[in-house]
């Protein structure tokens, strides 16, 4: 048996919005694309991205991957993706991976895949562990991959959860158990990967990524937010159109530090979550006076 990875990959692994940033050109570049204005978002972004912005990289990137106000171009899509992920941008290092991937670079994928797993990325944890069960560009692993289906599951893919239950016929239950400890221990490393070290610390070492293009030019970013766990999200709307789902991300993730969107599609409808929070209480604080807003259990 084989995983289907490709016909998910793009389309109900949900599309991700634009990154913000500090850059005034590359807010004003998410606030066009918000109104549904993608020319003057690429009017605003194209030139930062030129000069080495890593969020405006990867926002040029989706423009291209997703066809807005543009022809589709996965060949450009991968080119900007990839600038972004040279300079470790989180959703460049992860889309640049499973474009990779769409473009039939599938060994070429792998270490990025493995980069945005580490960050804790669900598409990412998604598409690895299709690749790792199929023995698709890296060996079979089948007890690893059904550890990454699990944390790809945990963080709100249902395409992952549906994914496990055909992986539950064909892995053995010795090898379930193994990935069972595996995740467990993926949640605990991601969960300190995204800790703040104390100033007395010693720094963490991280290995590079051997590429073709290392020079990469300096940018600053903000520190991340604190990382987030728990089991509770909140449903904020249900949307005939998926980029309503999106431009409404766009709209409110400043009011939800630490927390992930994901785009949960049933039928013709595609739904905002946004999460994880520890408690319903906490989930319900979070809602404020956004409506509709209703905290729900994964």
């Amino acid at each position: 048996m084989r995983l289907p990875a490709a016909l998910l990959l793009f389309a109900s692994l949900g599309l991700t919005p634009p990154a913000l940033a500090q850059d005034a050109a590359v807010k004003a570049g998410v606030d066009a694309y918000n109104r549904g204005d993608y020319a003057g978002a690429m009017q605003a972004w194209r030139p930062a991205a030129e000069k080495g912005d890593a969020d405006a990289q990867y926002n040029v990137g989706q423009i291209y991957k997703l066809g807005r106000g543009v022809p589709v171009d996965m060949v450009e899509a991968e080119k900007w993706y990839r600038l972004a992920a040279l300079q470790g941008h989180d959703l460049g290092e992860a889309n640049y991976g499973m474009m990779l991937f769409e473009n039939g670079k599938r060994e070429a994928a792998v270490p990025w895949l493995e980069r945005a797993v580490a960050h804790g990325e669900p598409r990412a944890q998604y598409l690895l562990g299709v690749m790792l069960f199929n023995g698709d560009g890296v060996a079979r692993n089948w007890v690893r991959a059904y550890a990454l289906m699990l944390r790809a599951s945990a963080g709100g893919l249902d395409a992952a959860t549906r994914t496990l239950a055909q992986m539950d016929q064909n892995i053995p239950a010795a090898d379930r158990e193994q990935a069972q400890a595996l995740a467990q221990r993926y949640a605990k490393e991601e969960h300190a990967a995204a800790t703040p070290v104390p100033k007395s610390a010693p720094p963490r070492k991280t290995a590079p990524i051997a590429v073709a293009h290392a020079a990469k030019p300096a940018v600053a970013t903000a520190p991340p937010p604190p990382h987030a766990n728990g089991s509770w999200r909140l449903q904020l709307g249900a949307f005939a159109a998926p980029g309503n789902a999106e431009r409404l991300w766009g709209q409110v993730r400043t009011r939800f530090p630490g927390r992930q969107p994901f785009y949960s599609t049933s039928g013709k409808l595609t739904r905002l979550i946004v999460g994880p929070f520890p408690s319903q209480a906490e989930a319900e604080k979070a809602c404020g006076a956004i409506k509709p807003c209703m905290a729900v259990q994964h």
